[in-house]
């Protein structure tokens, strides 16, 4: 009776402190408290609180009558500190710009629409309608029939090289313009003969064989090892690690499935013996349950973010100075591929390129050619 008074009396003492926050552009009040199981348990039951894997931290909406809510549900339960908190409006988007129309945004909502019935993925709609409602807003609304090409050339030297807007960003407006008028307006803008920026022609960046070993075994966690392994050991993008769920990793037959990646392809790709291993270790150490990698809740996708922040954290206790990211990781294992003699139509076909020419590039960083060359220098 003792230790349950005692450890009762514990949990009353913890506090959940309450500070402003954001979603996307929603103000929120985020639940910050150190990591205990029975607090953590009476927060999930709160109706609106969410847990953002992101920030690590709960969160809940934040309206005028919320904070009365909150003071409510969890008063006599455990301790509370909003002295931190405060009313705030939600950010403005590119303030200096007015708003939409309710017409104008009425139709790039139903562009939106049919983006997602087309099967865009979330990423594009979320970029397109982002950057068509710039274009449109710095034109002040400018009725959608009256727009032309001399209103993108005020916007790309106005706005785009003004401030200095990287290429990139002027070829997603460009694409995302163009499919606009044509689904919403039924009419094609030639934009993009004038105004689509050739894209720097960059070699990706290679590592070594030793630096790759390096890099993937400097982690003790296993979870972090296996990820990292698996980006380099198949040439995975980012989010098809993310999306893997246990049922794809068929150890038996040293395969792994692809499903529903960039362009909404499956594929197949071999797993080796020693990552099977690995895999194997992970899977009895961490029991994931929904996705393969899982976040610190059952069932909560590993973030992007924490994803980067595992290579960071790798390149820092590894000394590697190169720049390198998770995608060149998976340029490395193409390079390496091609320098061990796989030919360049396999490697196509496990990267997922729909192009061969999207895989040639790899020819030009690939050292097994050069090597071979000799220089005149030796016969001076």
């Amino acid at each position: 009776m003792l230790i349950f008074t005692l450890s009762l009396f514990i949990f009353y003492m913890k506090t959940i402190v309450f500070k402003n926050g954001y979603f996307g552009k929603e103000p929120v009040i985020r639940l910050e408290f150190p990591f205990n199981f029975q607090l953590n348990e009476l927060v999930k039951t709160y109706p609106e609180c969410h847990w953002d894997p992101k920030q690590k931290v709960w969160r809940v909406p934040h309206t005028e009558d919320q904070l009365n809510d909150l003071l409510g549900f969890f008063k006599g339960k455990v301790g509370l500190d909003y002295s931190q908190l405060h009313l705030l409006k939600p950010i403005p988007s590119n303030p200096e710009l007015p708003p939409l129309t309710e017409v104008i945004a009425w139709e790039i909502n139903n562009f939106e629409d049919w983006m997602r019935n087309k099967r865009y993925s979330e990423n594009t709609i979320k970029t397109y309608k982002e950057s068509v409602a710039i274009f449109i807003r710095f034109l002040e609304n400018k009725p959608l029939g009256e727009i032309d090409i001399a209103d993108f050339e005020k916007f790309n030297t106005e706005y785009i090289i003004k401030r200095s807007y990287i290429a990139s960003f002027q070829n997603q407006v460009v694409n995302a313009v163009k499919l606009f008028f044509q689904n919403r307006q039924l009419r094609k803008l030639d934009i993009e003969l004038i105004y689509r920026p050739k894209r720097p022609k960059t070699l990706p960046n290679v590592l070594s064989k030793e630096e790759v070993k390096a890099i993937l075994e400097v982690h003790g966690n296993i979870k972090h090892r296996s990820m990292l392994s698996l980006i380099y050991a198949c040439g995975l993008r980012r989010s098809e690690v993310l999306n893997l769920k246990p049922i794809d990793v068929d150890s038996k037959r040293g395969i792994l499935l692809i499903r529903q990646s960039k362009g909404k392809k499956d594929r197949k790709t071999p797993l080796c013996g020693t990552l099977v291993e690995l895999l194997r270790q992970y899977y009895v150490a961490c029991k994931p349950y929904t996705w393969f990698f899982e976040g610190q809740n059952k069932g909560e996708q590993y973030s992007a973010e924490s994803l980067q922040n595992v290579l960071k954290q790798a390149l820092r206790k590894s000394g590697i100075q190169k720049p390198v990211t998770l995608h060149r990781l998976r340029h490395n294992y193409a390079t390496h591929l091609l320098e061990s003699g796989t030919d360049l139509r396999y490697i196509q076909e496990l990267l997922g390129h729909n192009s061969s020419k999207t895989t040639e590039i790899y020819t030009h960083v690939s050292t097994k050619s050069l090597q071979n060359i000799k220089s005149p220098f030796e016969d001076l």
